[in-house]
Formats: C-alpha cells, structure tokens, sequence
C-alpha cells in the first residue's frame, strides 16, 4: 500500500485539478436546458437559445455554484 506524505490526500480522493461553473467556457442551449434541470425537448431548448441570446453568460450563471 502506497504510504501518503504529511498532509498529501491519495490520489483517489484528489479533487479535479481547476474547478470551472460552466459560464466561463462554451456553452449551448441543451447545456442550459440540462443545468435547469428539465428535459432537452424542441420548447425548452427553443426557450433556452432565447435566454442565451438575450441574456448570454448569465443565463447559465443563475443555475451554477
């Protein structure tokens, strides 16, 4: 068994090496459909390309840590 180093987790517990919300990198309208929490149906990703086009990065912040 692999002994850890003083204060070293191994590496099965390591978290992700950069932590991103999502709004800062591409995102599309089944992206934000899928954030919300519904369902990727014709209406709701029509919905969500207007919110996009309307409100841009925020459309997506407002679902995201």
């Amino acid at each position: 068994m692999k002994q850890e180093k003083s204060g070293e987790q191994p590496e099965s517990r390591q978290g992700p090496a950069q932590i991103f919300t999502g709004s800062e990198r591409p995102f599309d309208a089944e992206d934000l459909v899928m954030a919300s929490g519904r369902e990727p149906t014709p209406a709701n990703l029509a919905r969500a390309r207007k919110e996009i086009e309307e409100k841009g990065a925020a459309a997506l912040e407002r679902y995201l840590p």
